[in-house]
């Protein structure tokens, strides 16, 4: 490593200590003012979110540290194409708000998977989707955004890498732990707004060094590392000089490196995936006080991604003007002295900015921001995936547990979830191959285009049953091990040492890989649905988009298990009140496991599930919102135009 700048004035430490206590006070007092003694409560934070929170956390669970260090470091090696991932948002918030989050909310569930089973019927779909997604929040979200955090913490303070993580992690679990989703959203709502400032604060001060936007756009052209040669081999051009299509979204459909049918629909596919069928994403719409709201709060989500253009990758470009030599680096021995990787050193064009830009007092703003986003998509992540553990898989494995056992059932799985995260972290550490951006995506489409398939067709055809999306959702699943295992067994290479994996297999473009997988899990499932039974209508109300509007009764379809289950809890007798000790009552307070819920009759129970699955909305406000999602979607056409 080079010289580091140690975080070591007063101001700097200030600033990071009081950005702490802010997040903490903000945590307590979310524990303090929301029932968290409830699985609602915990959970969904008890349904009465309005709508800036709303837009904030999804924004903010949305843009972790991985982010800055991975969108920043694509645009310092391949210019602005990997800003239309973020811009490809814009279209799919209104596509969640309008189409998919009235679909969940009629159907009364918290997780995904429980749509999927009220959909489709039968345990291993729901199983299924529970376990793949744990898995894909470990190896992509939580491995990539700690990696990147720790990258941070190591430029700025020089911190045992180990050391760092566990630090954030303690932090970061102990308010998601005991302050459940509205802990979560409003401590999201208060780092949104600081990452925002913060990272606007860096782009004046990059473009002010530069010299404007002409200048940057000229001079980006002309960032070339000095070193090209070792040994006597000397490094194709193409390696180190900058892209040619460098200002440009749309690149040639077979030698572009984000070609454009792949970033119009590959792209489409994977962002369907995780805008509107993440639980990540989804819990926080689900949250909402009433359909106007989780409406305005994706309308707000999308035009807080229109930054990330100007925030992340455009200064993530400036990086690569400012510090040439290291950022873009091509001699493996170089790199390794750079930044500890020989493959390149892309990966710390955002650090090294902050680092070396931003005046004292700013830097440790700066740094609490990298902290905060990090911290923001862990906590999110883990109380998802605490969620999907709890409700989707521990359920299975205990047939009737008591409210108070699936809470502490959820905070146990995170603390395991906590353990396994900082063992894969030298995982990820080796495989950085010089683009954290393009591991996490890769990925992503690998595991994500069968998922976008069953939900869509399970919202939009009503045809689809349990088998044909079963044997569509293996075959797809099938198909994209087969391709991620084969190119990590072959190593993804770079550019000056390519890997040997066979084109047949490799030679596909990822986003190309995902339309094509789409396709085939889709013809699987209806192919195999129109063999078998359909699901007749009784079991669908409300379930689907043609019939979302019915008014009659809904039999679910395992309804006879569920009442067998129900007659037996009834017999089963009340558990007896017994004084509590004041170690007892503490812990519990702090777990929020004291706060009952108040018992409810029947009559009661059914109003409130009418609530909780109500959509309508006010006139006036729905109006205001629908012009709203039209003016976004105009935006958004309009960017991807202006830098085609």
């Amino acid at each position: 490593m080079e010289t580091i700048i140690r975080i070591n004035n007063a101001a700097d430490i200030s600033v990071i200590v009081l950005y702490f206590l802010v997040v903490l006070a903000v945590g307590i007092w979310a524990m303090y003012s929301t029932n968290r003694g409830t699985v609602g409560g915990f959970f969904l934070a008890g349904r009465s979110m309005v709508w800036w929170p709303i837009g904030a956390s999804l924004f903010a669970s949305n843009i972790g540290s991985g982010h800055f260090v991975g969108i920043a470091g694509t645009a310092a090696s391949g210019g602005i194409a990997i800003g239309g991932y973020e811009w490809n948002a814009l279209i799919f918030v209104v596509v969640l708000g309008w189409l998919f989050v009235p679909i969940y909310i009629k159907a009364g569930v918290v997780t995904m998977p429980e749509y999927l089973k009220k959909r489709y019927g039968g345990k291993r779909i729901q199983i299924y989707l529970s376990v793949l997604s744990l898995f894909l929040y470990i190896f992509t979200k939580i491995s990539a955004d700690i990696f990147s955090g720790a990258i941070f913490i190591q430029l700025a303070i020089g911190l045992n890498l180990y050391l760092a993580i566990i630090i954030l992690l303690a932090f970061t679990a102990l308010y998601t732990i005991t302050g459940g989703l509205a802990a979560v959203i409003y401590t999201d709502t208060l780092q949104t707004f600081i990452m925002v400032v913060g990272s606007f604060i860096l782009m004046g001060f990059a473009f002010a060094e530069v010299g404007g936007y002409d200048a940057f756009m000229r001079k980006y052209m002309e960032a070339i590392p000095s070193n090209v040669s070792y040994g006597n081999t000397t490094i194709d051009p193409s390696c180190y000089n900058p892209r040619q299509d460098a200002f440009h979204i749309f690149r040639d459909p077979i030698t572009g490196d984000l070609p454009w049918p792949g970033l119009i629909f590959g792209l489409s596919i994977l962002a369907m995936w995780y805008w509107c069928t993440d639980q990540v994403i989804v819990q926080r719409c689900l949250s909402g006080k009433n359909m106007s709201h989780v409406k305005a709060g994706c309308i707000m989500c999308g035009y807080l991604k229109l930054l990330p253009m100007f925030i992340i990758v455009m200064p993530g470009m400036i990086s690569r003007i400012l510090y040439t030599d290291v950022v873009a680096c091509v001699v493996p021995e170089l790199c390794q002295q750079y930044c500890g990787t020989s493959v390149g050193c892309t990966n710390i064009a955002y650090p090294k900015m902050v680092v070396e830009l931003m005046p004292n007092g700013l830097r440790g703003l700066m740094l609490s921001v990298m902290l905060a986003s990090l911290m923001s998509s862990l906590t999110s992540i883990f109380n998802s995936a605490s969620t999907l553990f709890t409700m989707d898989i521990y359920t299975k494995i205990r047939k009737r547990p008591s409210e108070k056992e699936l809470m502490l059932a959820g905070r146990a799985f995170m603390v395991l979830l906590i353990g396994i995260s900082i063992a894969w972290v030298p995982v990820v550490q080796s495989a950085q191959s010089g683009q954290l951006f393009d591991y996490i995506q890769s990925v992503t489409s690998y595991l994500g285009p069968p998922i976008a398939s069953v939900f869509v067709l399970g919202i939009f055809c009503k045809r689809v049953n349990e088998q044909g999306a079963f044997w569509g959702l293996i075959v797809g699943l099938l198909a994209g091990l087969g391709r991620m295992i084969s190119e990590f067994a072959y190593g993804t290479g770079s550019c000056v040492t390519p890997s040997n994996c066979p084109f047949i297999i490799c030679g596909i473009h990822y986003l190309y890989f995902a339309i094509i997988l789409f396709g085939v899990s889709a013809i699987v499932m209806l192919a195999v649905s129109f063999m078998t039974k359909p699901i007749p209508d009784i079991h669908l109300y409300r379930l689907c988009w043609s019939l979302r509007n019915s008014k009659e009764e809904r039999i679910d379809l395992d309804a006879d298990e569920d009442k067998a289950d129900e007659k037996e809890e009834e017999s089963v007798y009340e558990e007896s009140e017994e004084e509590q000790g004041c170690l007892k009552k503490a812990y519990n307070w702090f777990c929020g496991l004291e706060q009952k819920g108040p018992k409810l009759s029947k009559e009661e129970e059914e109003a409130l599930k009418r609530k909780l699955t109500d959509t309508s909305e006010v006139p006036l406000w729905r109006n205001v919102v629908n012009i709203n999602g039209i003016i976004l979607l105009t935006v958004a056409v309009f960017c991807h135009a202006f830098f085609a």
